[in-house]
């Protein structure tokens, strides 16, 4: 009985569009039947008309004649931003592919890959421990620096201090400057670490998805 209320309503809706698109003589076909249009909005609210508003010119719409049959469909158009996400979707597809591609014919097991991973964090923590013993060692000159200037105006309390000269000054900025800038290389370093650890791990997982998918 409601499947039965719903055609009738929606002939109903049909034959009252069909009437408005005849009176205003619009989409008309020679025999003198009016094409009406159904659509979809962004709310997934249906709507029906002789003619689709500017606003779902790209919408995907579908054709029907004046009994309410189909008798055609548009595929709607994408907006721009659907476009560029598009194409960003397929760039990361074929990049995926391509990696997929690199694992299959470098590795024989995923064994191979952890061993490469190990080996290059291996190496990453020998540049992460020489990158810390370098900064202690900048430690101790700057804190020699720090203490050298207290002898010179204007942080010693001697009245008769001698004024700092340029170069301990300069010296001073130096050494201050290179420690920050090192302490910034070495966080790097080890976000370096953990980027990598984290690109070999997803690499060991997807390697074992891809070989045990069954070969056609």
């Amino acid at each position: 009985m409601r499947r039965r209320r719903y055609i009738l309503l929606t002939l109903t809706v049909l034959g009252m569009a069909g009437a408005a698109a005849s009176a205003n003589g619009a989409s008309s076909k020679p025999d003198g039947s009016a094409t009406v249009y159904k659509w979809v909005d962004d709310k997934g609210v249906v709507h029906y008309g002789d003619s689709v508003p500017k606003e779902f010119a790209q919408s995907a719409r579908t054709m029907l004649n004046s009994q309410g049959v189909e008798v055609g469909h548009i595929e709607g158009g994408k907006s721009q931003a659907q476009e560029v996400e598009a194409a960003k979707a397929e760039e990361l597809a074929q990049q995926r592919a391509q990696h997929d591609r690199f694992l299959l014919s470098t590795y024989v097991s995923s064994k191979d890959i952890e061993q490469l991973r190990d080996e290059r964090l291996d190496q990453i923590d020998g540049q992460i421990r020489a990158s810390s013993s370098y900064i202690d060692s900048l430690g101790t000159r700057l804190q020699t620096l720090q203490d050298r200037v207290m002898h010179f105006k204007p942080y010693s309390s001697d009245p008769s201090a001698p004024k700092m000269p340029d170069y301990v000054a300069e010296d001073l900025v130096h050494a201050i400057n290179e420690v920050r800038s090192q302490r910034l290389a070495l966080e790097a370093k080890r976000q370096e670490r953990n980027d990598t650890l984290a690109q070999f791990e997803a690499d060991i997982q997807r390697y074992n998805e891809l070989i045990s998918r069954p070969r056609s």
